[in-house]
């Protein structure tokens, strides 16, 4: 090594021991927010208990927040690793077309998404190519299977479709991906793991935005806490 060189790696060193270490702590932005993904999965792992009984790899859709951003997260437990892609939620949820998903519903002919956790079962071919089989197993979700709520691919649900529109198209309350995204889904949630849905409204850098359906629970609670609530003959 000749003497330019000499020289050449200790300016290069010496600009890299003055960086902050507070630049290299920022390495991965989303941090906080994987950091509670994996979290909740662990809680919601627990929760389910035997019935799920693959349990390295958990799906989690965030609906709370926009569906113009990536809020289906892979959460790897076994790596304590995230990836995160987009969803579609249903037509029934978003009857204004704006991205914003603003009800659940269980009940047969709504078109709308459900929330609670899923256990993923048998693939099947039907209209949208190869897809994945849902069964609820919560009270909020218990018609999945049913109402043929299902994970499944869909040109509406790219990442071109955002860039053109703004935003995803909608199911008929299906979790529906872009095809590239969606062969992830049929190779790391296959039959036997969980899948959860609802509105977290977890940001990259882990801050918890308040979507539009927690905005109207927090407002009902608010007035009741006001007003005396009518009784259940008043509705």
């Amino acid at each position: 090594m000749n003497r330019r060189d000499i020289l050449k790696n200790g300016l290069l060193l010496g600009a890299m021991t003055s960086v902050p270490a507070r630049v290299f702590a920022q390495v991965n932005p989303t941090a906080e927010r994987d950091r509670k993904l994996i979290a909740i999965a662990h809680e919601q792992l627990d929760r389910a208990g035997a019935t799920i009984w693959r349990k390295d790899i958990v799906g989690i859709a965030d609906f709370g927040l926009h569906s113009a951003e990536r809020r289906f997260h892979f959460v790897d437990l076994v790596n304590e690793r995230v990836q995160s892609f987009h969803v579609s939620h249903g037509s029934g949820s978003d009857l204004e077309h704006d991205g914003w998903l603003k009800r659940y519903s269980n009940i047969e002919g709504s078109e709308a998404t459900c929330r609670g956790a899923f256990m993923t079962r048998s693939w099947y071919v039907g209209k949208y190519g190869t897809s994945i089989r849902l069964d609820g197993l919560d009270q909020t979700n218990d018609k999945a299977l049913p109402r043929a709520i299902v994970m499944h691919q869909a040109s509406y649900a790219t990442p071109e479709h955002v860039a053109r529109f703004g935003r995803l198209g909608r199911s008929n309350g299906c979790f529906a991906m872009g095809p590239e995204q969606f062969d992830r889904a049929l190779l790391d949630l296959g039959g036997g793991r969980l899948l959860f849905a609802d509105s977290m409204g977890l940001a990259e850098d882990g801050s918890r935005r308040l979507p539009p359906i927690a905005q109207v629970d927090l407002l009902r609670n608010e007035l009741g806490a006001i007003y005396e609530r009518p009784s259940a003959s008043a509705y």
